[in-house]
Parts: structure tokens; C-alpha cells; sequence
């Protein structure tokens, strides 16, 4: 229609030390079909970057002319959440994307968010899937289905299946890697907490579990688009056991912190049963995954002990976070 106004979208990557694959997220976005009536930007936040980031930046934009419009700024105060507190305040699109800086976009990505704003105009938050990029190269264990299933998995992963719905606080909420929403939503529910989020790149998280659960209690409306697909970029390095245990341990504590206190004590009687039982187990298993899957959950039954001394601490200074929903 004449005199209509395109819809416009930022796409928003806040990334740290991670060059090559910010450039690869990049090129994916590039090739990726877009909306004939959208238009779509994109705005990296370097996040106390030493690795040449920008210097990246400047090369890929004057070397893909055709690319969507790119623009970047720094953030000197390392933390995902102080990068994503700056770039709220700088963003003026209608809609804002975020995505990873170590995820590749479907060619269909940006295509189907549009379609998805445009079949439920009701929604104020979507959320699509993020699949393992596997290469066939990851060790079988990562695979499993069976009862030493390891979770969480050491490449993120989100899909509740190929049927569009309606997400609450009392179902699975997304994290922050495939998520859209109307920007006023970014001012409505506040900063995000520099409390949770990764800081470089260590295990931290729950900062945008924590924050889509304020949107949540604020009335925003949250739908699962299962066609918005992005991908995870499959690190081999991290699909050791080392890696494993250190991410149960570090996510289970954030995803703790956002839970409701016990109602006595700081940690409840039956987490000293379930931490003994895994210690026990672990240490009896007979079995390479067996072995694998206790010692995983162990670490997971640890990171939630220090999630409870964690939420006594925020109790007694009054801060309250709340919600522990989550997947993978």
C-alpha cells in the first residue's frame, strides 16, 4: 500500500573476543532471504574486545557493500549484561533480534520473523529454535536419548517441537540467543542484571532467563515460532568432561538464584539426600557413560548449593529475582 511504512529491525550481537566467528554469524546474515517489505540492520556491541573485533568489523563492512547496514560501538566494562544495557539505550527499530555471536541464521531466518510478527500481531516477545550445529565430527555421547543422557548439553539447544504456542512462566522459556520483540518492551521490564550473564567467556547465565521472566510478570505475551531457526556453533573443545561439569555446576547455580527460598534453612534437607546419592553413585559407577552422566549430575547437584547460599545472600539484601524456567 502506498504511504506504508516498512517495519524496521535492528538485529543485535554483542560479542567478545570471538572475531572469526562473529564474521561467520555475519555472512550468515547476509545470505539469508529477507522480507521484501522489511528493513533490517544489524548492530554489533564489541564487549571489551582485544582480539581485533573492530578492526574486523571496519574490513568485512567496506568488503560487503551489499551486506545489510552494519554499525558497531565498544563497551569497555566486560559482561554481557552491560553490553546489552548499552546497546537498549542506542536502539531505535521497531523490533530487535538477537542473536549470538557464534550461531548461524536459517536462510530463512529473517524471512520467517517477519512472517511470524505478521500471522500473531498480538505477541510482544518471539522465540524460535536453536539446534546443535553438528558437524559429525562430536563424540556419540552428545547424542544419547538413553537414561545417562547428558544435560546440560554442552551446546545449547531450545525446541519445544514444530507446533507454534503460547509461553508462560509456567512452561519453558528461551534464553536471549533466538529472541525478537518490540523494542518499548526493552525500556517497559529494565536493564538486564549485571548479577547473571557470562563474563568473557566463562559459564555464566540466566541473565536473559531472568529478564524475559520480568517481561513475563509485566504482561508481555511470548510465542514459540518453531520455523525461526538459528544454529550453535559446535566448539570441539568443549565437548569434554572438564567443560561438562563446569557448565552444570556455574548454570545450575544461576537457575537456583532465580527460585523461590526454601521455606527453612538455607538449602532444603532434601538436596543433602540427592547430593549424597550422586556422590555415591559417581563414585560406584561402573562404566564409562554411567560414570560420565553421575559425575555431570554431581557438579549440577554442587552448582545448586551454591545457588541457595547465592539467593539466602540476594534475600538478606533484599534484592528478590525469582523464576527457574529454562531448557537446555
Amino acid at each position: 500500500m502506498a504511504g506504508t511504512i516498512a517495519p524496521t529491525l535492528t538485529i543485535l550481537i554483542c560479542t567478545h573476543n570471538r572475531a572469526e566467528l562473529l564474521l561467520r554469524t555475519l555472512a550468515y546474515l547476509d545470505a539469508a532471504k529477507r522480507p521484501a517489505s522489511w528493513a533490517v540492520d544489524v548492530l554489533v556491541v564489541a564487549n571489551a574486545c582485544s582480539d581485533g573485533t573492530v578492526a574486523c568489523l571496519k574490513r568485512y563492512r567496506a568488503e560487503n557493500p551489499g551486506g545489510l547496514p552494519l554499525a558497531w560501538f565498544e563497551v569497555a566494562a566486560p559482561g554481557k549484561s552491560n553490553a546489552l544495557n548499552e546497546a537498549a539505550a542506542r536502539l531505535k527499530a521497531q523490533w530487535v533480534a538477537f542473536v549470538d555471536d557464534d550461531h548461524r541464521v536459517d536462510e530463512r531466518y529473517l524471512v520467517s520473523l517477519a512472517e511470524a510478527v505478521e500471522c500473531y500481531p498480538d505477541a510482544d516477545f518471539y522465540c524460535g529454535r536453536i539446534l546443535p550445529d553438528w558437524d559429525g565430527q562430536e563424540p556419540g555421547w552428545v547424542h544419547d536419548r538413553g537414561p545417562y543422557r547428558i544435560y546440560p548439553l554442552p551446546v545449547p539447544r531450545f525446541d519445544l517441537g514444530d507446533e507454534p504456542r503460547q509461553l508462560g512462566l509456567d512452561t519453558a522459556l528461551p534464553g536471549g540467543g533466538n529472541l525478537y520483540l518490540k523494542r518499548e518492551w526493552l525500556q517497559k521490564v529494565g536493564r538486564f542484571s549485571p548479577e547473571f550473564g557470562p563474563t568473557g567467556h566463562d559459564l555464566g547465565g540466566a541473565e536473559d532467563l531472568e529478564w524475559v521472566r520480568r517481561a513475563l510478570r509485566l504482561g508481555a505475551r511470548l510465542r514459540y515460532v518453531p520455523s525461526v531457526v538459528q544454529y550453535h556453533y559446535v566448539d570441539h573443545e568443549r565437548l569434554t568432561l572438564p567443560y561438562v561439569i563446569k557448565k552444570a555446576f556455574m548454570r545450575s547455580a544461576s537457575t537456583v538464584r532465580l527460585s523461590e527460598p526454601p521455606a527453612s534453612g538455607i538449602v532444603p534437607r532434601f538436596m543433602y539426600r540427592k547430593l549424597a546419592e550422586y556422590f555415591i553413585a559417581a563414585a560406584t559407577a561402573m562404566g564409562r557413560d554411567k560414570r560420565r552422566f553421575y559425575l555431570v549430575r554431581l557438579a549440577a547437584a554442587l552448582g545448586e548449593f551454591r545457588g541457595y547460599f547465592y539467593l539466602w545472600s540476594d534475600r538478606r539484601r533484599g534484592r528478590v529475582l525469582g523464576g527457574t524456567e529454562g531448557s537446555e
